[in-house]
């Protein structure tokens, strides 16, 4: 018997590859398939299984691919209704895998049709449960995502969870491992570990939802109090999960295109295509097309595209650093985004070289704020999330998060030089591309945000942990 967790750190997500006895199942497959099937030939492993714990929102599983690729069935858990051919179980069900069996736990309340998947090993014993957004390690899942579809309020699936948790979950022995579909970073869950696995019996211990003494109306009024919107593009995902999807081969061939300078520029001006740079901040700096997003693959950079692109059907062309292509298109098609239409051969060096325009952001050391804004009092806006403001921040500093900036637009200055942080320097270079777009190419972007800005003399407020807000 081999588990192995396939964890995407970008996404924040788990996918797992189960087998024994030359039979394996794959749980929560990403978008591309290619390496679970190689995985499984290398081992001598025909993959029987294809099983998903529920309809996922923030990214697009594979499972549609790896069905028509392999012939495995896709399973889902009891109350799932997608539109292609899947083998819907009944709680309790039994499907055998080499000498090992995976039990269905229907365990609703994160969507209706979240499921659980108890492994016992070849003597019948509770090994794992993969509990995709049911439980995550120090949380549970968000019970808000599913509301409209299933005509309940977020209280009626906190409740269902409740239920759920300790009906199925809770029950179980303390050595069973816990394997959830998300890690710290999603925004599935407010609370997760950094860890990616645990024991139950820790987990009883540690996470606050799995405390036994707890009533239904405190579990619910904790699992829904502080939850911040999800992302735009969250019901998109679900769709192209419970609808299907185009093959990933299709999205890599038709985004790998390679385009001239003036074959970029010629299918922007056809197509309105958003031109995305996903180079590091400093290379965006010293030089971008006019007009493009700046969102770096070295970073969150595909939940950051469907946080503030949100439409799936964009059409989107990109500069990226030579070799990494691919990677781009992939990570795109991930979180749904398929309408790629190709890349910059040659990058901006191209562009610069065929005589087309280049625009910059003014980017400066932290000590430059520190000694700028004394003498001009210049504006300055963070783009952190609030509890980071709150927490510490520059005291005269405005809050303007970038997964809401374009509602704080009216408040950043047309005509006077204005400064823009963060807590590293990645998201306020997607806010000053952003802002660029938008007409105000007066920001001074920070480097190294406020990590950069502690170092220096700039008065701060006191910390305060955000635990406690």
């Amino acid at each position: 018997m081999k588990v192995e967790q396939i964890y995407t750190g970008c996404l924040a997500q788990g996918a797992y590859y189960i087998h024994d006895n030359g039979e394996g199942a794959i749980i929560d497959p990403l978008r591309e398939v290619s390496p679970y099937i190689k995985r499984a030939e290398k081992d001598g492993v025909k993959i029987k299984y294809i099983f998903e714990t529920h309809f996922h929102a923030d990214f697009v599983s594979g499972h549609v691919t790896l069905a028509e690729k392999t012939g495995a069935p896709i399973v889902y858990g009891p109350n799932a209704n997608p539109s292609f051919e899947a083998h819907l179980a009944k709680d309790g069900e039994i499907f055998p895998l080499g000498n090992l069996q995976i039990k269905v736990l229907h365990t609703p309340g994160h969507t209706m049709e979240s499921t659980t998947y108890l492994l016992l090993d070849e003597n019948g014993k509770e090994q794992a449960i993969f509990t995709g957004d049911t439980l995550f390690l120090g949380d549970v899942g968000r019970p808000d995502l599913a509301q409209k579809a299933e005509d309940m309020t977020q209280e009626d699936l906190a409740g269902t969870l409740y239920d759920s948790l300790r009906e199925k979950i809770m029950p179980l022995p303390d050595e069973v491992m816990v394997y959830p579909a998300h890690g710290a970073g999603s925004a599935c869950g407010k609370n997760m570990m950094k860890e990616t696995v645990d024991t139950l019996g820790n987990q009883k211990q540690m996470n606050y939802a799995l405390r036994a003494d707890m009533t239904k109306e405190e579990f619910i009024k904790e699992v829904t109090d502080g939850l911040l919107p999800p992302p735009a593009y969250f019901p998109l995902n679900v769709k192209l999960n419970k609808e299907g999807y185009e093959s990933i081969d299709k999205v890599l061939s038709e985004g790998l295109k390679q385009l001239t300078p003036d074959a970029f520029e010629m299918v922007v001006n056809q197509t309105e295509a958003l031109m995305l740079d996903v180079r590091k901040p400093a290379d965006f700096a010293k030089g971008h097309i006019p007009n493009s997003i700046f969102i770096g693959l070295d970073g969150s950079f595909a939940p950051w595209v469907g946080e503030l692109i949100v439409d799936v059907q964009q059409p989107i062309l990109f500069i990226a650093p030579e070799g990494r292509e691919e990677e781009v298109v992939t990570r795109l098609a991930r979180v749904g985004f398929d309408n790629t239409l190709g890349y910059l051969k040659g990058g901006i060096e191209a562009w610069a070289a065929s005589g087309k325009e280049v625009d910059t952001v003014n980017s400066v050391p932290a000590t430059d704020l520190e000694n700028g804004h004394k003498e001009t009092q210049a504006a300055i806006f963070d783009v952190r999330k609030e509890s980071e403001y709150l927490s510490e921040r520059i005291m005269e500093a405005k809050n303007t998060p970038l997964s809401e900036l374009n509602n704080h637009l009216a408040e950043f200055p047309k005509s006077k030089a204005f400064y823009v942080h963060c807590a590293g320097g990645y998201r306020s270079m997607i806010a000053a591309s952003i802002l660029k777009s938008r007409g105000y190419h007066n920001l001074i972007d920070v480097q190294g945000g406020f990590k950069a800005i502690k170092q220096t003399g700039i008065p701060l407020t006191d910390y305060v942990c955000p635990s406690t807000l």
